[in-house]
């Protein structure tokens, strides 16, 4: 199936300074695509590239299978919402919604409807008169997003739309957003570097750095089986490791490997050699403890408890190894207690959570 939109080797300086590196992507009908990284990575101009915001040095931009690139952003079908909102100061809620439409020239009975339809969707019916300034951060936020959906785009860009609001509403928004998108079937590019808020909402996430994708997934995918130290590092938290392969099991992709502070297996997603070194990725909640009891049984290793903490629903602990190196491990609380600090425990976990990744180039 062709997709919706198609971004095919997209590069865009900024003087000296190359802030997209060959982006491609394909982006479904209906579905709901993150843009996902640090400040400064080019979630943004992507965005704006989208949008006719922004003109870029070298690829195309595909929409419905047309290419859009040369085209004005109000002849392409795609409506943004921006962070600060951007409604009109001196315009009631019905007027900030009915703009798009009368640029358009759409018959002013068709306008009407289509203005309190747009508002029902985001439940903001009942405050057509209200003036913005008479709105909170939420209710404004929920007119810039009737405004752009009144024009039915095809693709609905938001660039950190919840970025101003306090925590709790922004949990709220995110729910409202994503069923929102779900009604509609409307294709959604979100700009986040919220982590939680785009595994959260997304069908696909692209994580950018330096300007590309370090890979696009799922939100799943991308928390149990990153690709990149970067990508490892940035949703979530997680342990490194190095190891070298001392021999494989089964299959070339199951191996014995050397860590710093003794053996195990690991499970690599494609085929490794012997004495081939990597980086392994293992997440603090797949890190299994138990009190020190003799000798370590297979795949565990000992390690003294440097601190632990109670946190509610978790215990974090940090647990000083062999090798001097320091794991963390977050466990769901069963006892309500942490682990006295001292304390000598058996550290364990299930080969296929000791997941390889590429490692940074930096720090390589």
């Amino acid at each position: 199936m062709e997709p919706l939109l198609k971004l095919k080797g997209i590069n865009k300086s900024f003087g000296t300074t190359r802030v997209l590196n060959g982006i491609d992507l394909d982006l479904a009908r209906g579905e709901f695509f993150t843009l996902l990284g640090p400040s400064g990575c080019g979630k943004t101009t992507t965005l704006r590239i989208i949008a006719g915001l922004e003109t870029l040095d070298e690829g195309t931009v595909f929409l419905n299978g047309k290419d859009i690139t040369a085209l004005e952003p109000n002849k392409r079908n795609v409506n943004t919402v921006f962070q600060n909102y951007a409604l009109f100061p001196y315009y009631d809620v019905y007027k900030n919604v009915a703009y798009g439409l009368k640029i358009r020239k759409t018959p002013k009975d068709e306008v009407d409807t289509r203005v309190r339809e747009a508002l029902a969707l985001v439940q903001m019916e009942q405050y057509l008169n209200r003036m913005p300034n008479e709105l909170s951060g939420g209710q404004r936020q929920r007119v810039a997003m009737a405004r752009a959906l009144v024009n039915h785009p095809d693709v609905l860009l938001l660039d950190e739309p919840l970025g101003a609001l306090d925590l709790k509403l922004r949990k709220q928004m995110q729910i409202q957003l994503k069923r929102l998108q779900q009604n509609l079937g409307i294709a959604f590019v979100y700009v986040t570097h919220d982590q939680e808020e785009a595994l959260n909402m997304s069908d696909r996430i692209g994580v950018m750095n330096n300007g590309y994708f370090e890979q696009i997934s799922t939100p799943q995918n991308l928390y149990q089986k990153p690709r990149t130290q970067f990508v490892a590092d940035f949703i979530g938290e997680t342990n490194f490791v190095q190891a070298t392969v001392l021999h494989t099991v089964d299959s070339k992709k199951n191996c014995v490997v050397q860590l710093p502070f003794g053996q195990t297996e690991a499970v690599a997603e494609t085929e490794v050699a012997e004495n081939l070194q990597f980086l392994i990725s293992i997440r603090p909640e797949h890190i299994q403890l138990r009190d020190a009891e003799g000798d370590s049984s297979a795949g565990g290793f000992r390690a003294i408890v440097e601190d632990s903490r109670f946190k509610g629903a978790v215990v974090q602990t940090l647990l000083k190894m062999s090798d001097g190196s320091v794991l963390s491990s977050i466990e769901i609380t069963r006892r309500g207690e942490a682990y006295p600090t001292g304390r000598e425990v058996e550290v364990f976990w299930k080969p296929e959570h000791a997941v390889v990744v590429k490692e940074d180039e930096a720090q390589a």
